[in-house]
C-alpha cells in the first residue's frame, strides 16, 4: 500500500494536462536539488568543481527523471517515493562523475601520478629507488608493448584506480571483455619485465 506523501506525487505524475506538468517540474526540482548536494559531495574528491560539476548536476537530473517515469509503474510502496527516486539521482551522478574521470585520465600516461605510485610504498631510500626504477620499466612496458585499448583500460584500473563498472560503461563493453584486456596486459608488461631482467622467468 502507498502511503499519502507517495500518493500525493504519483497521482498528478498519472494525471494529465496541468496537474501532471506541475508535478513534472516539482519533481525535477527535487532531482536537481539532490543532483547538487550529491555532485558537490563527491566532485572536490576527484577535482571537479564549479561549471563543469553544476553541469553534471543537471545531467544527471535531466537522466534521473526520464528513468524514473519510465519505471514509474514498477513502484509498489515499499519505500516513501521520494526515497525511491533518490536513488535514480544518485546513480546518475555517481556515474556521470565516474565517466568524467575516466575520460580525463584517458590521456594522462604523461602526468606525475606514474611517479607516485611507489612513494608510500618505499621504506627506505634504496627501495625506493629499486621501486621508481620498476615503475619507470612498467611504464616502459605501457607504452611499448601495450595496444592503445589495453593501455588505456590498463591505465585507468590500475594506476588510476577507476571502478571496472565505470570503465565497462564507458567503454561500452563488457565486464568480462575488460577482465581479459586487463590479463592479457598484465601477461605482455610480465613478459616485458622478465626479458629484460627486472623478474625471474
Amino acid at each position: 500500500m502507498v502511503d499519502a506523501e507517495s500518493a500525493s506525487w504519483l497521482n498528478p505524475l498519472g494525471d494529465t494536462g496541468v496537474r501532471r506538468y506541475v508535478a513534472l517540474a516539482r519533481l525535477h526540482e527535487m532531482l536537481l536539488r539532490v543532483a547538487r548536494y550529491e555532485a558537490y559531495q563527491r566532485g572536490p574528491v576527484v577535482r571537479i568543481s564549479g561549471p563543469e560539476l553544476d553541469d553534471i548536476a543537471v545531467q544527471a537530473a535531466d537522466d534521473a527523471m526520464v528513468a524514473l517515469l519510465s519505471k514509474l509503474a514498477t513502484f509498489r510502496g515499499e519505500s516513501r517515493f521520494t526515497s525511491w527516486a533518490y536513488r535514480f539521482v544518485v546513480l546518475e551522478v555517481k556515474n556521470k562523475i565516474g565517466r568524467n574521470v575516466w575520460r580525463s585520465r584517458l590521456d594522462a600516461l604523461d602526468t606525475e601520478e606514474w611517479d607516485r605510485l611507489p612513494a608510500d610504498r618505499a621504506i627506505d631510500p634504496l627501495s625506493q629507488a629499486i621501486q621508481r626504477e620498476l615503475i619507470s620499466a612498467v611504464r616502459r612496458a605501457v607504452d611499448e608493448t601495450l595496444t592503445e585499448h589495453q593501455r588505456r583500460v590498463f591505465v585507468a584500473i590500475v594506476v588510476h584506480g577507476t571502478p571496472l563498472d565505470t570503465v565497462v560503461s564507458e567503454s561500452g563493453s563488457n565486464r568480462n571483455a575488460i577482465y581479459k584486456t586487463v590479463f592479457d596486459a598484465r601477461r605482455k608488461i610480465r613478459a616485458f619485465l622478465t626479458v629484460n631482467g627486472y623478474l625471474e622467468g
